[in-house]
């Protein structure tokens, strides 16, 4: 049943690309045949009109447009176009002046019935005023109507400038040249043409199927049963031979077969063993995880006790563990450390370097100091030995809960946002030093945030302002200033549920690249009115 399937698919195979060579092969021979008959015919009617053109004089012309009245003169071109046209292939040959609107024949060949006189008017055929009024010139343009009108039939029209003495066109010479059987020949040479192609492809499919039987369907029919053969033995101590000997590639194929199925049988045995570490590694990394979310603050709110300041935070990693952290700490009871940091790499490694940092940090803090130095400590301690040269970049701000003043230092980090209690969120540009863990001995640069009760600090890792969508676009710190200052609620935790309601809108579908972390801090002094 396989090998029949296969055979009608080569059959519908070969038909269809029979059927396109024959379209393309005929497409391409008509437009070419055409292409010629039609310079063939137009290089004839430029010749006779130019040759009329040079012959007429152009002085003439405005004295028979005005008096109507023929002479000797007028009846010797009226000869020679006569002649001309009697003794060629054309079917009209005149001599016009264009007008707007329509034409004004001088002289016309056509000895027919219906012919027309000097003075006689006539509307253009179908794209004729274009073709006149860009051939009227001193540099004509020379182009070929191509028409099918009911009057004069199809045609090919063509037109050349009369000169007078001074250089001034002041008429054009027509030719039309009758193109009968151009159509019938074409068609005669398609049936002609695709008998023959028909023909030829068709003895050589025969042919081919013939030999794609013998060398390729059969061949394949045995590989298949081998293979259905070879599945159901797999868990069983068999080997499987297949009989092809057809000297190619086909016998190359069926030896790669009998080989795919030892080392397939070896690979299942090994799966087994990798799918087992993959389970084990899998629940470490569960342990990993749990541990991460452990050490950092979770408990909301973090000191219920108080009311002079409120504090939220969240941490959601690309992957089962981050390189992002947050910490927030009493470092003593009118001092609260805040730290957000951002470890450059993500994953297992990230999140080793995320723990040292972190425990470096608040231990330093605890033992007092400003926060640059506390950043000038630490990267020196994270310096040493640090040959995976992985860094970090760290904000760090220590509030005064009783003055309302914040002390903080940048460390290659994103730029906190702040927000005045009767205002909007905007950022702060402060300095950046160099990130941890990069370069030692470098010093860190200070700076305050002045705290009113209702003022509302917001730092974040660049997870937030990378957060990419399915079209490569960033949300953008833009979009960041949207989201926070979206909703009229001042609560820590309803501002980071809007940033991270506007994340999730704009990303949708696409996957995490980065850890995405937050911290919202409100001050609100020591009446602690909320």
């Amino acid at each position: 049943m396989k090998k029949r399937k296969l055979s009608t698919k080569v059959i519908l195979a070969v038909v269809f690309f029979a059927l396109l060579i024959i379209v393309a092969t005929c497409l391409s021979v008509v437009l070419r045949y055409r292409k010629d008959i039609m310079e063939r015919y137009s290089s004839q009617g430029f010749a006779y009109a130019r040759t009329a053109a040079a012959y007429i004089d152009g002085d003439t012309i405005k004295k028979y447009l005005e008096t109507g009245q023929k002479d000797a003169y007028y009846d010797e071109i009226e000869s020679f176009l006569n002649a001309s046209q009697e003794n060629s292939a054309l079917k009209y040959y005149y001599v016009y002046v264009p007008c707007e609107d329509d034409l004004i024949y001088i002289w016309d060949a056509n000895k027919d019935e219906g012919a027309c006189d000097l003075g006689d008017h006539e509307d253009y055929m179908e794209g004729g005023r274009e073709v006149s009024f860009a051939a009227f010139q001193k540099d004509p343009e020379e182009q070929v109507l191509i028409s099918m009108d009911e009057t004069y039939g199809y045609i090919a029209s063509v037109v050349a400038p009369v000169y007078d003495s001074t250089g001034k066109p002041v008429a054009l010479v027509g030719v039309d040249i009758s193109m009968p059987g151009v159509k019938e020949n074409i068609a005669r040479f398609i049936l002609t043409t695709s008998i023959n192609i028909i023909i030829v492809i068709l003895l050589f499919s025969i042919a081919l199927l013939v030999v794609v039987r013998q060398k390729l369907l059969r061949p394949i029919g045995l590989l298949n049963r081998a293979s259905q053969k070879m599945v159901e033995n797999l868990e069983k101590e068999e080997t499987v031979s297949i009989d092809i000997r057809t000297g190619d590639e086909v016998e190359e194929l069926a030896r790669s077969f009998e080989r795919m199925y030892g080392e397939v049988k070896d690979y299942i045995a090994r799966l087994s063993e990798v799918t087992a570490e993959k389970e084990r590694i899998g629940a470490e990394l569960s342990v990993a995880t749990k541990i991460q979310a452990d050490m950092l603050p979770s408990i909301f709110p973090p000191f219920p006790e108080r009311t002079d300041m409120e504090i939220y935070a969240t941490m959601h990693p690309a992957k089962e563990v981050g390189g992002d952290f947050y910490d927030f700490f009493l470092i003593d009871p009118m001092h609260l450390g805040v730290v957000i940091a951002d470890v450059s790499g993500k994953g297992v490694p990230a999140a080793l370097f995320m723990v040292i940092a972190k425990t470096l940090i608040k231990n330093r803090a605890l033992m007092g100091g400003t926060p640059s130095e506390i950043l000038a400590f630490v990267n020196n301690q994270l310096c040493e030995n640090n040959e995976a040269e992985m860094f970090v970049t760290v904000w760090m701000g220590i509030l005064d809960l009783s003055t309302g003043v914040m002390t903080a230092a940048n460390a290659g980090h994103e730029y906190p946002a702040f927000r005045k209690a009767d205002g909007e969120f905007e950022l702060i540009k402060d300095k950046h030093g160099f990130v941890l863990a990069g370069l030692e001995d470098v010093a860190y640069t200070d700076y305050e945030i002045r705290f009113e009760p209702g003022d509302t600090l917001y730092v974040y890792t660049d997870g937030v302002a990378e957060a990419t969508n399915a079209e490569s676009k960033l949300f953008g710190t833009e979009r960041m200033l949207q989201a926070l200052n979206g909703s009229p609620d001042k609560a820590c935790r309803k501002i980071l549920e809007n940033v991270s309601g506007g994340i999730h809108a704009f990303v949708q579908e696409a996957p995490q690249f980065d850890d995405i972390t937050m911290v919202a801090l409100t001050y609100y002094g020591e009446t602690g009115e909320h």
